[in-house]
């Protein structure tokens, strides 16, 4: 996803460690609103993205105040945190679920609501276009935990060109409306989001702290980028002293100093994120699961999987039923 490179020419340890990272579409709704009209969309696991097509509008997340959005803009919720979209922000809000919806394509919806959904040309109404996401990676990743609960386009858009040229590739698709556009607007936004999360990355955070400060260090940042490569290696100590070029001493102090965790605790949790990745994605069994991680018995495994992750691996199974419904 990331193309920036170190000053030697080679990737950096954030570009190998996101080069993999995907958005991938679930589900998408083209919604026709008429003023006044407020909606309330529910928490889940999967991020939520909303383009604003025609007329401004409003949003409100539970730690954020009141944002109005402008026509062609885009925002993207990446924990996918419970907000209201409103037409302005003292109007009423209706639950989602209570919209009524019909099937224009393979996972693309019209939604329809407000004051008048019969209103003509020139009444005061919005259309958006909104979808539901979800990422390759543990939805407990340290990149998707540090993100904050709502990424505006428009604030990065001008240290990113690719942002702003696709706001307005969708902005046309929606004016001129031809055949197979919202097919065309789902692939859009999916690169949207994508957008979003690296302007965000490369620009957006420069200042943090914590987890990126610490893949950005380029003797931890190699560390961690091995981690991550190969999740379900059995790292010892020895190894990733190694691939530091450090004594092992050495290497712990600066790891532990750095993340903020032992780098066992550390191994550990990564091992258990791409286990409930493989169990809710893949559709893995638990024992493959375990044996691939090098554990001795499937009861091990459960248990290092319930203490990390803090449910049994088969609520993973549950979370694959979820993510099937995310717009339901």
């Amino acid at each position: 996803m990331l193309d920036r490179s170190s000053k030697s020419g080679q990737p950096d340890a954030l570009t190998e460690m996101l080069r993999g990272l995907r958005l991938e579409g679930v589900e998408y709704g083209r919604c026709e609103m008429a003023a006044p009209w407020a909606i309330a969309l529910p928490a889940q696991r999967a991020a939520r993205f909303h383009f604003v097509a025609r007329k401004p509008c409003w949003i409100k997340t539970p730690n954020r105040d009141w944002l109005e959005l402008n026509q062609g803009d885009a925002v993207l919720l990446p924990s996918g945190t419970a907000h209201v979209l409103a037409s302005a922000p003292d109007v009423p809000a209706v639950a989602l679920d209570a919209l009524p919806r019909a099937r224009l394509a393979e996972d693309v919806y019209d939604i329809h609501g407000g004051a008048d959904t019969a209103a003509g040309p020139d009444a005061a109404v919005n259309v958006l276009f909104c979808g539901s996401m979800c990422f390759n990676i543990d939805p407990l990743h340290p990149l998707l935990a540090m993100m904050p609960e709502r990424m505006r386009a428009r604030d990065l858009a001008q240290r990113d060109p690719a942002v702003p040229a696709l706001l307005e590739a969708m902005e046309r698709e929606v004016a001129m409306e031809r055949i197979g556009a919202c097919g065309i607007l789902a692939r859009l936004a999916d690169v949207l989001a994508a957008s979003v999360i690296r302007a965000w990355v490369e620009y957006g955070c420069s200042d943090a702290s914590g987890w990126i400060a610490a893949v950005r260090c380029q003797q931890v940042g190699k560390v961690l980028a091995a981690i991550h490569a190969q999740p379900e290696r059995d790292w010892t100590v020895a190894d990733l002293a190694e691939v530091m070029g450090a004594s092992r001493s050495s290497f712990a102090e600066k790891f532990t100093g750095a993340v903020g965790e032992s780098p066992a605790r550390y191994v550990a949790r990564v091992k258990m994120f791409e286990a409930r990745r493989w169990i809710a994605q893949e559709g893995m069994r638990v024992a493959v699961a375990a044996a691939r991680l090098g554990y001795d018995s499937e009861a091990s495994f459960s248990r290092a999987f319930k203490r990390i992750i803090g449910h049994p691996p088969s609520r993973a199974r549950a979370e694959a039923r979820e993510r099937s419904s995310v717009l339901a």
